[in-house]
């Protein structure tokens, strides 16, 4: 099984383009810049599934040469998407795959449904291209032969679909090589570390998790703001240090950084509590190979 980290910045990514603030100046000097979360799948090389389609989509793609069509035809290697969420961040991308000749869209019965009511993209691209929707459930397999677990994380609906009734907006996923046994999760939005969380990280290979902030009172130091990082859906990574030491054997990368974050930038001291707690920060474009 074959993963590519397409992103790895929270909504806006870094620098904003709105925001002259230290951090993102900083990024832009030293060329540190990260897109917004976005990962790409695949069981056998050949067949690829998105993981959430982030506004960089395009560029994102271009820089994985997996990814690209091969020479003289324009069929993509990617077959479709699964989305954790409804976020924008994570569903502007649908808006570039309109030129595919297909696209099957993997999410929970909510996330359809704000894609179908409060924000109709999958409407809009229907007049492009071919689009089926098909609700996310355990015992799904993949073509290329990877399993999928999924498990519900949060109900922190996008504000445009305040209104709409549902469940599971926010979800994990477990992906799992049918051949090799090899597994990894992907919870780039993350809440609280609970009970069915342990539950589908145990034994995983690699977790790829939901690094946003870096503390809970990351916006109040940094800009005065009075939201803490629970408030906003997202567990801080000093407090999922303490949650990963019962897990030795997997490798767990942190991603989704918001810009306020210090482990955005390479040589941060904060990575070497990081380090010590045995995780690392994902990078840009990085390969997992899990066989």
């Amino acid at each position: 099984m074959r993963v590519r980290v397409l992103g790895t910045a929270a909504g806006g990514g870094l620098p904003q383009w709105n925001c002259g603030c230290e951090s993102c100046c900083r990024a832009e000097e030293l060329g540190t810049q990260r897109t917004q979360d976005c990962l790409a799948i695949s069981g056998d090389g050949t067949t690829w599934y998105l993981v959430n389609a982030s506004p960089d989509l395009r560029t994102q793609l271009l820089a994985a040469p997996e990814l690209r069509p091969p020479p003289g035809t324009r069929r993509t290697p990617v077959e479709g998407v699964l989305l954790t969420s409804a976020e924008l961040d994570h569903t502007l991308g649908l808006v570039t795959l309109r030129e595919a000749s297909q696209l099957t869209i993997y999410a929970t019965e909510g996330v359809h449904r704000a894609l179908r009511e409060a924000f109709p993209i999958t409407e809009i691209i229907g007049n492009y291209t071919a689009v089926r929707s098909e609700q996310i459930s355990n015992g799904l397999v993949l073509a290329g032969g990877i399993a999928v677990q999924v498990i519900g994380v949060g109900d922190k609906r996008p504000r445009y679909a305040s209104g709409l009734a549902g469940h599971d907006w926010v979800v994990a996923y477990r992906f799992t090589d049918t051949g090799s046994g090899r597994s990894l999760v992907y919870a780039p939005c993350l809440p609280a570390w609970h009970e069915a969380f342990e539950r589908i990280i145990d034994g995983a290979d690699t977790v790829l998790l939901d690094g946003t902030f870096h503390t809970e009172d990351e916006l109040t130091r940094s800009s005065g703001s009075d939201r803490p990082a629970s408030s906003m859906g997202h567990l801080p990574i000093r407090a999922a240090l303490q949650e990963i030491a019962r897990h030795p054997k997997s490798r767990f990368l942190f991603t989704h950084l918001n810009n306020t974050n210090p482990l955005v930038h390479p040589d941060a001291p904060e990575h070497a509590e990081v380090r010590a707690a045995g995780a690392a920060i994902a990078a840009e474009r990085q390969l997992l190979v899990l066989e």
